[in-house]
């Protein structure tokens, strides 16, 4: 994206981009629900592997042209003398990201099976409220990264664009999951859960857009290690989920602590400084000598 996208479309590209991920998400449960009824579940899995295999050949197509020429970023591979600076100038992106992924992987992981659990629903029906929770993040990705660009574009503090735009995500979804932990009703759950995944996937524009700001010569790079944030939340969380609940029995406990993190990825955005591009360190000085005579 460093190279082909015009750097003032990032956020939006990167919305974008996102937003047909969490279609996916949210047509996934009642297709696999439709599925499991008519070839079982292996044989959902086989239908998505051929749909995977089927995409790569407009992949490998569409990926063969050049990027525009009119304004591309030149990039290029990064040195060992300049990994660790880099990963020190990205840790604090790494570290809201892992709040964020947090988030994420709970909607992902436990949303399917919340409304099947907690108001009894039938499988299709749960997989039809999935749908509409995972629907919200769908706006919220493409708004994110619009309104991101937008802010940039006005005011020309690409920090603050990248920042105030994180901090509304998570501070709109620690609200927007209060009614959820207060009230066991499936109306007020099921469009209290649909807001705060709008609000958390606000952050993904501007979030993967910081990495591409900060760094834009070793984009994948940066971008690498901001995810890693997001890989490790994605191991943890889940399990981390369904120890709580076996060992309480209580997903408001489980909800209060999860949260808290909403909280602290709010506080620690204010770490992330996407308008100061990162600086090279100097090559270490050689000594001069000179050979006597």
């Amino acid at each position: 994206m460093a190279a082909w996208i015009p750097e003032a479309r990032w956020g939006f590209a990167q919305g974008l981009t996102h937003s047909a991920a969490r279609i996916g998400n949210a047509l996934t449960p009642p297709l696999v629900a439709l599925l499991v009824g008519v070839v079982s579940w292996r044989g959902s899995f086989l239908v998505f592997a051929g749909f995977n295999l089927l995409w790569l050949l407009p992949w490998i197509w569409m990926t063969r042209a050049e990027p525009d020429q009119a304004a591309p970023r030149p990039t290029r591979r990064i040195g060992a003398r300049n990994w660790l600076a880099l990963a020190r100038r990205i840790l604090p992106v790494t570290a809201v990201d892992f709040c964020y992924g947090w988030t994420l992987w709970l909607f992902l992981s436990w949303i399917p099976s919340f409304f099947y659990e907690s108001f009894h629903l039938d499988l299709k029906n749960s997989a039809l409220f999935s749908t509409g929770v995972l629907m919200g993040g769908f706006l919220g990705d493409l708004l994110g990264g619009y309104a991101s660009d937008r802010i940039a574009r006005r005011t020309g503090n690409l920090t603050a664009a990248r920042r105030n735009v994180i901090i509304t995500g998570f501070l709109g979804a620690f609200i927007c999951l209060l009614p959820v932990v207060l009230v066991h009703d499936l109306i007020i759950d099921a469009v209290g859960l649909s807001l705060a995944c709008f609000f958390a996937e606000l952050i993904v524009g501007p979030i993967w857009s910081a990495p591409m700001d900060i760094a834009p010569r070793y984009a994948g790079t940066a971008s690498g290690m901001m995810n890693l944030g997001f890989g490790i939340a994605g191991i943890i969380s889940p399990s981390c989920f369904g120890y709580l609940i076996d060992l309480t029995g209580k997903l408001g406990l489980f909800l209060r602590r999860f949260m808290g993190l909403l909280l602290l990825g709010s506080v620690l955005a204010y770490r992330i400084r996407a308008g100061e591009p990162f600086v090279e360190p100097a090559a270490p000085a050689t000594a001069a000598f000179q050979l006597p005579g």
